[in-house]
């Protein structure tokens, strides 16, 4: 199916290279007819490749902190004068940890940090919407997704304080999925990615590892980026106009499964 976002405009944080599920994302909807405005932090900007992006996509890149209402509301205004009117469509990509960056144990957290943690990778994600909301930013029946992970349900020891940021978020796509829908139709949620090879996923500790165990434990093994943007192409399109406040899990079945033949032979054998 092709044109599936055609004259549908939005919104994608979080690109930074080849690799991150946004730049994925924002391909996948310039396929499909849609057009977006890129945004991430000034210092991830200065990092990536987002220019490389934009430029392919045809589009433009408003930098901003998500953690700040000014910049927020800035990107929010600009993106639908550039655009040409209201949104249809946002994703928030957007996750870090000093805590993880820096090896805290979750035993021994930096509080200050932590709160750092929750304000870029959850808290974030409310502010978009409340600066959206705002600004009456989005057309009826319009879709908002966050990325999230498993560790928010269950206990990761090396996820470390981003679990709890990530439960934090998928709290806030319910509450305000709920007062998003009673007033604009607008559905909000959540996608629960598999571990993907990404700048920010493969930064932590034992990663490598990691994904060979989910990818044996998933009946269809790991879900790559690609598949995952296309997941939100659906989510995007009027496909699923009534799917909201949800948590969806595309993880190849690793989220229903508590074990598998294969990790069991290997266990068998040790």
């Amino acid at each position: 199916m092709t044109n599936l976002l055609e004259n549908k405009k939005g919104i994608i944080f979080g690109a930074l290279d080849e690799r991150s599920i946004a730049w994925k994302v924002a391909e996948k909807v310039h396929e499909q007819g849609g057009k977006f405005i890129l945004s991430n932090a000034p210092i991830a900007l200065r990092m990536g490749k987002i220019n490389e992006l934009a430029e392919k996509c045809g589009t433009e890149v408003i930098a901003a902190d998500a953690t700040s209402m000014e910049d927020l509301g800035k990107l929010v205004s600009e993106s639908q004068e550039k655009l040409g009117g209201k949104l249809d469509f946002v994703l928030h990509s957007i996750g870090m940890s000093p805590n993880v960056r820096k090896n805290k144990s979750y035993t021994g957290l930096n509080h200050d940090w932590f709160l750092k943690t929750l304000d870029i990778s959850a808290l974030s994600f409310h502010k978009t919407m409340q600066t959206l909301w705002d600004q009456d930013a989005m057309n009826d029946w319009g879709s908002i997704l966050g990325l999230t992970y498993v560790a928010a349900q269950e206990a990761y020891p090396f996820y470390s304080d981003m679990a709890d940021a990530k439960a934090a978020l998928e709290s806030i796509a319910r509450s305000f999925g709920y007062h998003y829908g009673v007033r604009n139709k607008v559905r909000v949620n959540t996608i629960s990615q598999s571990p993907t090879v990404t700048s920010a996923g493969s930064g932590i500790a034992g990663f490598d590892k990691f994904f060979s165990f989910a990818d044996e434990m998933s009946p269809l093994g790991n879900a790559d980026g690609e598949s995952c943007a296309d997941y939100c192409m659906t989510l995007f399109s009027d496909l699923t106009r009534y799917v909201t406040m949800q948590n969806l899990y595309h993880d190849g079945g690793y989220s229903m499964t508590g074990i598998s033949a294969k990790v069991m032979e290997k266990w068998g054998e040790s």
